[in-house]
């Protein structure tokens, strides 16, 4: 297959192939499984226990506190990586050294904040 319609012929050949494909296994899956439904099949599993109530319960504020303070600090974690790779690169050592320092610094009094509010205190 030459040409530029060569190309994209072939690409929707392999899409036919990869979609003939799942479309066989999931026929097959359908045909070869053993369908026998029941009611205690059809109820749904909470870690071995018979569901009790209702499924809505509330949660503590705190708790998405907790979350949120981990999302935070993990995704800041994420530019410590480019960082150090900046660093290393010849004349980028005193500037990018002062950025993050003031990105560990706002980083910190995040994280201060948190404290004096009581946020981290597990109870």
């Amino acid at each position: 297959m030459e040409g530029y319609y060569g190309t994209y012929a072939l690409v929707g050949l392999v899409l036919l192939v990869a979609s003939a494909f799942v479309a066989v296994a999931f026929v097959g899956g359908r045909l070869l499984r053993p369908s026998v439904p029941t009611h205690e099949k059809l109820t749904t599993y909470e870690c071995g226990v018979d569901p009790v109530g209702v499924g809505w319960a509330q949660v503590h504020i705190r708790y998405y506190l907790y979350a949120y303070l981990y999302v935070i600090f993990a995704v800041d974690a994420i530019y410590l990586f480019p960082w150090a790779t900046v660093f290393d690169a010849p004349g980028f050592g005193a500037t990018t050294l002062v950025e993050m320092f003031v990105f560990v610094g706002f980083l910190a009094t995040g994280l201060l904040y948190a404290w004096r509010k009581g946020v981290l205190a597990w109870t």
